[in-house]
C-alpha cells in the first residue's frame, strides 16, 4: 500500500509566451515605420548639429537615435501599458532605469540606432534592436536592418528566423564547431580596459580572423547566420546584447558569461562569450580567462 503522505513532486507550470505572434508583428511594423520616418531620411544627411558626443568622442548620439527611440517607446507604451520600457538614450538621462529590469514581469529594451558611429559616418552597418525580457531573461529579440529591410527574430519557443516583407523566411543556424585556427571572431579591442588590450591582442594570431564592426546588430546577425564563429563582449549594455543573446542561443550557439553564469539583461558588468558549442566555448574561456581578474 502506498504511503498516503507521499506526493508526487510538483512540476512548475510552463509560462505562456511573453508575446503573441500578433504582438510580435506589431513590434516589427513599429520598428519598420520608425526606420522609414526617423532613421533613413537622416542617413548620410546629418548636419554637424545633429551629431553629439556622450561619454567620449567615439560614443555618439544623433537626432535619429533620440527621435527613433521616442517613436518606438511611445508605441510600446501604448501597446503594453504595464510593461517597463527602457531605451538607451533615456537611460543616458536616467541611469536608474537599468535597476528596473530584474524585477519587471515584462520589459522592453530599445537600441534605436545600434552602430551610431557607423551611421553618423555614412556606413550602412547599423540596426535597430528591440528585446523583451521577463525578470531580466530575454524572451523576444528583434534585430532590424533598415537598409536591407529585413530582420532577425527569436522568441523562447520558435526557431529563430531571418525574415523580410516579401519572400520566405530563413531559419537561422550558428556555425559548426571547428579548430580555433579556422575560426572568425568579433572582439572589440578598443572597448576593453587599456591594461588588458595587449594581452587580448596577443590571442588574435590563434584565429583565422578577428574583427569588430562597431555594431552589435550586425555582429549578432552574423553569428546567428554562421558567418561569425564566436564573439567576446567588452561592455554589457542590455540594449546591445539582450536580443542578440537570445537570437544566437536559439540559433544553436553556446551563450554564457565568461565566468560560466547565465546571461541576464539585468547584469551590467562582465564579459559575454558566445561560441558554436559548449566544447569550443570551453577552449575560448581558457584563452580569455585572464579577463576575470580585471
Amino acid at each position: 500500500m502506498s504511503d498516503a503522505s507521499t506526493t508526487e513532486p510538483s512540476v512548475p507550470a510552463k509560462l505562456p509566451p511573453a508575446l503573441s505572434p500578433a504582438q510580435q508583428r506589431n513590434i516589427i511594423n513599429v520598428v519598420r515605420r520608425t526606420a522609414r520616418a526617423e532613421i533613413l531620411p537622416r542617413f548620410r544627411r546629418l548636419s554637424g548639429s545633429e551629431i553629439r558626443s556622450k561619454s567620449s568622442t567615439s560614443d555618439l548620439v544623433t537626432d535619429a537615435d533620440t527621435r527613433a527611440e521616442a517613436m518606438i517607446a511611445r508605441a510600446l507604451q501604448i501597446a503594453f501599458p504595464h510593461a517597463q520600457v527602457i531605451g538607451e538614450e533615456a537611460t543616458a538621462e536616467t541611469p536608474k532605469l537599468l535597476d528596473t529590469i530584474a524585477d519587471a514581469p515584462l520589459a522592453f529594451i530599445i537600441d534605436p540606432v545600434d552602430g551610431t558611429w557607423n551611421f553618423a559616418h555614412g556606413l550602412p552597418l547599423f540596426g535597430v534592436i528591440v528585446a523583451a525580457t521577463r525578470f531580466g531573461v530575454p524572451v523576444f529579440g528583434l534585430i532590424y536592418d533598415p537598409v536591407a529591410d529585413d530582420w532577425a527574430i527569436a522568441d523562447e519557443d520558435s526557431a529563430p528566423q531571418l525574415q523580410r516583407p516579401i519572400g520566405p523566411a530563413r531559419t537561422l543556424r550558428a556555425s559548426a564547431a571547428k579548430p580555433l585556427e579556422e575560426m572568425t571572431g568579433s572582439v572589440p579591442l578598443h572597448l576593453f580596459p587599456k591594461d588588458k588590450q595587449a594581452q587580448i591582442a596577443a590571442t588574435f594570431p590563434q584565429f583565422a580572423r578577428i574583427a569588430s564592426y562597431r555594431c552589435s546588430a550586425v555582429e549578432y546577425r552574423m553569428l546567428a547566420q554562421g558567418h561569425l564563429d564566436f564573439s567576446l563582449t567588452a561592455l554589457l549594455h542590455p540594449w546591445d546584447h539582450a536580443a542578440g543573446a537570445l537570437v544566437a542561443a536559439r540559433a544553436g550557439a553556446h551563450v554564457r558569461m565568461l565566468d560560466g553564469s547565465d546571461y541576464t539583461a539585468a547584469r551590467t558588468t562582465g564579459n559575454l562569450l558566445i561560441a558554436p558549442d559548449k566544447a569550443t566555448w570551453g577552449k575560448l574561456k581558457k584563452l580569455f580567462d585572464f579577463l576575470l581578474d580585471a
